[in-house]
């Protein structure tokens, strides 16, 4: 049975500002963003950890990287974590479009690509493809896997066969954990958007 230890990156600028930041807003993290990043990785340090993979991105691979100079291990990086494409709206603030990405992602089924971007459906395909392809590389262990808002709730709503139009349903602040099991037979959500970085786990 896999563990797997979904992080959402640390906070950057456009957090702060609520902009649109999807699969090409290479945005850094902001210095928030790196204290939370190096909270996490002395929450993470005494886990036995297999293997650490990213999203390309640099507010994931840095916050990847943080977490493993704790752990004598390279960060894999994984294109197929990248953030959702967002098109024509990167960038773009709630307030400019009137309703969060969510609900607009949402709002004409989650197979509706948006302008110039991806649908839901194309995230999960392939954020759901790498979990398995992991589950069944590392059928027992921890891994940590670095990524972003939709590709994690994107997972979690894979692994726990819910309808993609439930995101909305959900919050991850930045610098989060979430934790899902996996074995041949089901998929269990162990921790949700966890920012209590002193707790132990459960």
């Amino acid at each position: 049975m896999a563990r797997i230890i979904l992080v959402r990156h640390g906070k950057t600028d456009w957090n702060r500002e609520l902009r649109i930041q999807g699969g090409s807003s290479d945005t850094p993290l902001n210095e928030e963003g790196r204290q939370q990043a190096e909270n996490l990785a002395s929450r993470l340090s005494q886990r036995s950890i297999q293997a650490i993979y990213s999203s390309p991105l640099k507010r994931a691979l840095e916050t990847a990287q943080i977490i493993a100079r704790h752990h004598n291990l390279e960060v894999v990086v994984e294109k197929s974590l990248r953030e959702v494409e967002a098109g024509k709206l990167e960038g773009a603030t709630s307030a400019e479009l009137g309703m969060r990405f969510s609900e607009l992602l949402t709002r004409d089924g989650v197979s509706k690509r948006v302008p110039g971007g991806e649908s839901l459906a194309d995230l999960q395909q392939r954020s759901w493809n790498f979990i398995q392809q992991s589950n069944r590389k590392y059928t027992d262990g921890e891994l940590v896997i670095v990524s972003h808002y939709f590709v994690i709730l994107t997972i979690i709503c894979s692994a726990l066969m819910l309808p993609l139009s439930r995101i909305t349903r959900f919050r991850l602040s930045t610098g989060c954990i979430s934790i899902i099991n996996l074995d041949e037979k089901e998929a269990r959500l162990e921790l949700l958007n966890d920012t209590g970085y002193l707790a132990q786990f459960p």
